[in-house]
């Protein structure tokens, strides 16, 4: 299905009944990379899974930007009407959902992030060079999103105010220390470093992202 929020077209499919969950995905990638959760959230959640602008078969627009994405997110959630949805984001889809936190304090029941970062400085080196390289050769402009964005302060994380579950791969690309701050400075929130896993090794295509998240459901 599609929705115009925000003056754009947003795909997206709905899965199940229940309490309403809200999946975003990461960078360059589509709500296809949580097949394996949708399948286990159904059964007692209605999902929302969703393809972010410039991805999937959302509009490809001519600009793209976390603050774009996170008023999508917030309009689409006004416009069907949903109710206090749990909002679980990978990576993009991880800053996007401390965006709407961020900027709509009361939408939310429950945010749950993995692999998100605050600003590009939180990304280790090594992955800043391959974005660096893929921008030079692609001139794709999700990379020079990364590469400028996000820009989230102290004081905006002290804005969020719901329960909020942080985690990150112990090999992830996020430093360790950069999502420890993060925790920091959200109140009523638990952080879980992830033993041996990467960034998207227990997300993308993965089961295991719904038995780390399901307790805090």
């Amino acid at each position: 299905m599609k929705i115009k929020v925000n003056n754009v077209n947003i795909f997206y499919k709905v899965y199940g009944k229940g309490k309403p969950i809200i999946l975003l995905h990461g960078n360059s990638e589509t709500h296809k990379i949580f097949t394996k959760l949708i399948n286990k959230l159904k059964e007692d959640y209605q999902v929302y899974a969703i393809d972010s602008r410039c991805h999937g078969e959302s509009e490809n627009t001519k600009y793209i930007s976390y603050d774009l994405m996170s008023t999508d997110v917030i309009e689409f959630i006004k416009k069907l009407k949903i109710n206090k949805p749990i909002l679980y984001g990978f990576s993009d889809g991880g800053i996007t959902g401390l965006n709407v936190a961020i900027k709509e304090p009361d939408i939310l029941s429950k945010l749950i992030i993995s692999g998100a970062n605050l600003n590009p400085s939180g990304l280790k080196k090594y992955f800043i060079n391959i974005a660096k390289i893929g921008y030079f050769i692609t001139r794709n402009k999700k990379y020079k999103m990364m590469l400028d964005e996000p820009n989230i302060t102290k004081e905006d994380l002290e804005k969020i105010n719901i329960p909020t579950i942080i985690l990150v791969g112990e090999k992830d690309i996020v430093k360790i220390e950069h999502t420890k701050y993060i925790k920091e400075n959200i109140k009523n929130s638990i952080l879980k470093i992830i033993p041996k896993e990467n960034h998207g090794s227990y997300i993308v295509n993965s089961d295991k992202i719904y038995e780390i998240i399901k307790e805090y459901l």
